[in-house]
């Protein structure tokens, strides 16, 4: 149980949206114009939360040091542009779990290593994101996740200080970033994931769905 919270960050893909299938095409895309055979969804949605590196890394087995990796980025890149909504969508449960933390008057926010080239348009295309009181991506500060500046950069942006922020994610950088922000921390099990055990994260609890976090905390709203 967390006591006196006054604001919940959160994690973009993987915790607030499913992005998997869209990032997962636009890998997939890739591979078939290369003349590859096409891989399922389920194979890229593990590595979702990983971005281009994730994505790459399943459709062509290489890691960001392959001599190739940067061009066939930009590329993925490319790709994902120009379809990042097409079915890409909110978490059943998120929506109204928002809705209550706004309606008990408790600032959120999000906290991704997705650049703001991406980030920017998804959000301000979803409803949900009008609400928030920070959006920060993987470039808004000089370090991304698992370093604590994003972290600390949105509540400073939400007005609230870091040690009555929870922060909730579907990665071990995201648990790391919230353990060195001073915060809380919230593992989304419903999430990607990636390759690591979740009991290896050390993350303060973990809920199973969207709907699971709100009996875990208590809200201490400044008047």
């Amino acid at each position: 149980m967390f006591e006196d919270v006054k604001a919940v960050l959160f994690d973009l893909d993987g915790t607030l949206i499913d992005s998997a299938p869209d990032l997962g095409a636009a890998a997939d895309r890739m591979r078939v114009a290369r003349g590859l055979p096409s891989l399922p969804l389920e194979k890229y949605r593990p590595m979702a939360g990983a971005g281009a590196r994730g994505m790459l890394g399943v459709a062509f087995g290489i890691t960001p040091e392959h001599p190739n990796f940067a061009e066939l980025r930009e590329e993925f890149f490319r790709n994902y542009e120009s379809g990042m909504t097409q079915n890409t969508y909110v978490f059943d449960g998120v929506a109204e779990m928002i809705a209550s933390l706004v309606d008990q008057g408790v600032a959120w926010g999000v906290v991704t290593n997705k650049s703001m080239r991406f980030t920017g348009p998804l959000t301000q295309k979803m409803p949900l994101f009008a609400s928030a009181r920070a959006v920060i991506g993987g470039d808004s500060t000089p370090h991304a996740k698992p370093h604590p500046g994003p972290l600390l950069e949105a509540a400073r942006q939400v007005g609230v200080k870091p040690a009555d922020c929870i922060y909730v994610g579907d990665d071990l950088r995201d648990m790391q970033a919230g353990r060195a922000a001073g915060m809380g921390t919230v593992a989304a099990t419903y999430g990607y994931l990636g390759t690591t055990e979740v009991k290896e994260w050390g993350a303060d609890t973990q809920i199973a769905t969207p709907r699971g976090l709100l009996p875990l905390l208590r809200f201490r709203v400044a008047a």
